[in-house]
């Protein structure tokens, strides 16, 4: 029967990842102001911090933060195993890490691709190996993926990002059936050209190589999006946190297009 509580998270804990700026920061408020003890992941212990004191909390809640470097996958492992002997389980897993700097596929070395691998997909895979346990014992677990439009569509100059994604939402896709008995589900959100430190930084890079303004590249991405306009961050941290309630229990192994149906493929 649908309720209102169905989109509640009310005692359960969330492990965000790269929460610190744009849209896992985004994520980490939904959650919270959805009733979850969210633990934010990090590597810069003063922005956890300033992040952290921007959660809201009631009674109940319970929020604090893991500094982790994504591009060392056993220091990861080592502190969110051991948050969770502290903290207890995680219910809910955002794995969100900032994109691998952009660039044309042939230009890229071997180590770029091995780095993107390792912030993403095994960093990934490691925390959904600390916290899946605790999920199974539950019986409520939510693994969501930050991706990028590109598992659909390949973007143009981001190479490596585009290899490292796809790789990603297929362990995902692989993973979501294996622990779908146990009341877990993984999902991917990809999100489009959203307001972020990140898609500056490709306007910028643009700009430079094809001797556009800013303003131009900017209005020229805007152009390809039929709703007229980049996402704010906060529209994906929406489709995130419906995927982590209990609303989305029967919705699992999907990748979730959030990019103002820029995207041709059905």
């Amino acid at each position: 029967m649908f309720s209102i509580d169905s989109y509640r998270l009310t005692g359960k804990r969330a492990i965000v990842c790269g929460s610190t700026q744009g849209i896992g920061r985004a994520c980490a408020l939904a959650l919270a102001n959805l009733g979850a003890s969210v633990t934010l992941a990090a590597r810069n212990e003063s922005a956890l911090k300033a992040v952290l004191a921007e959660l809201p909390a009631t009674a109940g809640q319970a929020h604090g933060f893991i500094v982790a470097d994504f591009n060392d996958p056993q220091q990861v492992r080592e502190r969110v195993a051991e948050n969770i002997v502290t903290a207890g389980t995680a219910h809910i897993l955002v794995n969100n890490s900032g994109g691998p700097p952009a660039g044309a596929i042939l230009a890229a070395n071997p180590a770029d691709f091995l780095a993107a691998i390792n912030r993403h997909l095994i960093c990934n895979h490691l925390l959904a190996q600390a916290v899946i346990p605790g999920m199974k014992a539950a019986g409520y677990g939510r693994i969501i993926n930050i991706i990028s439009t590109s598992v659909r569509e390949p973007i143009p100059g981001l190479g490596v990002s585009n290899t490292t994604r796809c790789a990603v939402a297929s362990w995902a896709k692989t993973l979501s059936r294996e622990v779908a008995p146990f009341g877990i589900t993984v999902n991917n959100i990809l999100p489009g050209a959203t307001e972020t430190g990140r898609i500056q930084d490709l306007i910028n890079n643009k700009a430079r190589s094809t001797g556009q303004t800013p303003e131009q590249v900017r209005a020229e991405m805007i152009g390809h999006i039929p709703a007229g306009r980049f996402a704010h961050p906060d529209e994906t941290a929406a489709a995130t946190a419906f995927l982590a309630s209990p609303a989305a229990s029967y919705i699992t192994g999907v990748s979730l297009p959030v990019d103002g149906g820029r995207i041709a493929c059905i």
